[in-house]
């Protein structure tokens, strides 16, 4: 208990509270209305009679404009700050909200889609490394109750958006989170601190950026960031993440699909279930920084691999409500691996590139991690639903066995100090 109120002391002291409430109000919404769009596909192919195929392709665009716009967010926080880029990323989240409300045919849709990525893929990167830098002594704490937010906006808005979709729509349940996107803004905008104009990586003596040719500039910094994401400290946990990624994308975008045409569920019972999922991530995302930050990144994140392998092979075993309830809640457990694996890829990437390589591996995370659900779509209009599940769990077991390997943060960041 003396832990949990000195954790909760350090995360509010000196105003930081509200810093971390608008930050996580902001990620409920962009990381919500992420998985919305997959659970009320049964709704939109009602309307737009397209393939499963298809209807997984358009969630792996979603991700994969997500993807593309991580290193372009990475590259600006080192210009233009975190502040900036997460209003932005509110702002124009609710925005492409407005235009999927008025969408009339399915390419509209996509394009609706695809911006919607592009909107909230501003606010991914910058939301790291602010964390980082607000919360440096309790950064997988700060991580795990943001994420946990973004789960618990999974968990919610998705029901709620099937439930307001039998009312108003699909369309009209998109438009109802316009506003709460607008708020967020203006919230991050009020209490997210701006960077110091004087970053701490930078040296006393400031070179004159006219004394050195342009591409020679970027061709250094390039190789830096280069250098940063081929070391063991980042190549291993980007790997594992990347399995573990693709494995939840397969698995989330049909999701409900699969419960409505596989275990004859209504669309509302697996919206429920759906969002059930989500609700036992941002429990599992609460502690899972935290346990992190005590017994080591690389083994709480190779036991939460390993531990979501079971469920995933139940999945296709599991018939009734009361026996799929408790596989759902088990397949939450997946979701912590993200605080903790960027807690720890953060803080082991050296300061004076920080913002560009978080963005250039978060590119490499989600155009990965995006394919999934295209591959699982593919096979489920083949109707290898199970197989998918088995080929997910071995790709789990796999980016166990690889987190093993992690080495302690703490080391990496004395081995950065010694080259420096």
């Amino acid at each position: 208990m003396t832990r949990v109120t000195d954790t909760v002391a350090a995360l509010r002291g000196n105003g930081r509270g509200w810093t971390l409430v608008a930050v996580a109000g902001g990620w409920f919404f962009a990381l919500g209305l992420r998985f919305v769009v997959p659970a009320i596909l049964p709704a939109i192919r009602a309307d737009f009679p397209v393939s499963e195929t298809v209807a997984g392709a358009a969630i792996t665009l979603l991700w994969v404009t997500y993807a593309v716009m991580q290193f372009p967010a990475g590259v600006l926080i080192d210009r233009v700050g975190e502040r900036t880029l997460l209003v932005a990323g509110a702002v124009a989240g609710g925005l492409t909200m407005a235009v999927y409300a008025v969408s009339p045919t399915f390419a509209v849709f996509l394009v609706a889609t695809g911006a919607y990525g592009l909107a909230s893929g501003l606010y991914g990167p910058p939301r790291g490394t602010a964390l980082s830098r607000i919360y440096a002594g309790n950064d997988g704490a700060a991580f795990g109750i943001v994420l946990a937010a973004g789960s618990v906006g999974a968990a919610l808005l998705p029901p709620a958006a099937t439930y307001a979709a039998g009312l108003v729509g699909w369309r009209g349940a998109l438009a109802l989170t316009v506003p709460g996107f607008l708020l967020a803004g203006a919230a991050l905008w009020r209490f997210v601190p701006a960077r110091d104009s004087t970053p701490a990586a930078q040296s006393d003596v400031e070179p004159d950026p006219d004394s050195t040719p342009t591409d020679e500039r970027l061709r250094a910094s390039a190789g830096a960031v280069r250098d940063a994401v081929a070391s063991r400290a980042v190549g291993l946990p980007l790997a594992g993440t990347m399995l573990m990624l693709f494995a939840f994308q397969g698995l989330t975008a049909f999701l409900t699909t699969y419960l409505v045409t596989a275990k004859g569920l209504s669309e509302t019972t697996a919206g429920t279930l759906f969002g059930l999922l989500f609700l036992s991530a941002a429990v599992f995302q609460s502690t899972g920084g935290a346990l992190a930050d005590r017994y080591g990144h690389g083994r709480v994140l190779a036991a939460v691999a390993f531990l979501g392998v079971p469920p995933l092979l139940a999945l296709p075993y599991a018939h009734t409500r009361a026996a799929l309830v408790p596989v759902v809640l088990l397949l939450g457990m997946r979701l912590s691996v993200g605080p903790i694996s960027n807690a720890y890829i953060v803080s082991v990437l050296p300061s004076e590139v920080r913002g560009s390589a978080w963005g250039a591996i978060r590119t490499a995370l989600f155009v990965v991690g995006s394919l999934g659900s295209t591959a699982v779509g593919a096979m489920a209009d083949h109707d290898l639903y199970t197989a998918a599940f088995f080929v997910l769990a071995a790709l789990t077991a796999v980016a166990g066995l690889i987190y093993l390997g992690l080495p302690e943060r703490r080391a990496v960041a004395a081995a950065h100090a010694d080259s420096g």
